[in-house]
């Protein structure tokens, strides 16, 4: 089970933070979003196989930064200077097992996901 929070609605440049916490340790955990009328992206993902490694969508790299707090099955996403390309709702997701790198960025490889959580960023 995966609970996500810390959606809201902001000025470009602004900062928020979304939370997501499982209740159970997790080997690929991450974001995903979907803005009106798009299919759902990849954003980042933390996959714990591989040392704790980060990945993130080329569209965020610079301005997004995903931690964690492991005593608490805790995923963090730090959003730096939203752009009201940013919009969407933001889906926090996991998986348990293992799987191979090349498969972390898609939807079908993630086996949990959070209710979403809103992100408007107006210009």
């Amino acid at each position: 089970q995966l609970q996500a929070s810390g959606g809201g609605l902001v000025q470009a440049g602004d900062s928020l933070r979304l939370s997501c916490t499982a209740s159970e340790r997790t080997a690929l955990m991450g974001w995903f979003r979907q803005a009106p009328g798009l299919e759902r992206e990849f954003v980042a993902t933390v996959r714990r196989t591989s040392g704790g490694r980060i990945y993130y969508a080329d569209s965020v790299k610079d301005r997004f930064t995903l931690s964690t707090d492991n005593a608490k099955n805790t995923l963090y996403l730090q959003m730096n200077n939203l752009k009201p390309e940013d919009t969407a709702v933001y889906y926090c997701a996991a998986r348990l097992s293992s799987i191979v790198l090349s498969a972390i960025r898609l939807e079908s490889s993630y086996n949990y996901w959070g209710q979403g959580t809103l992100v408007t960023v107006s210009s």
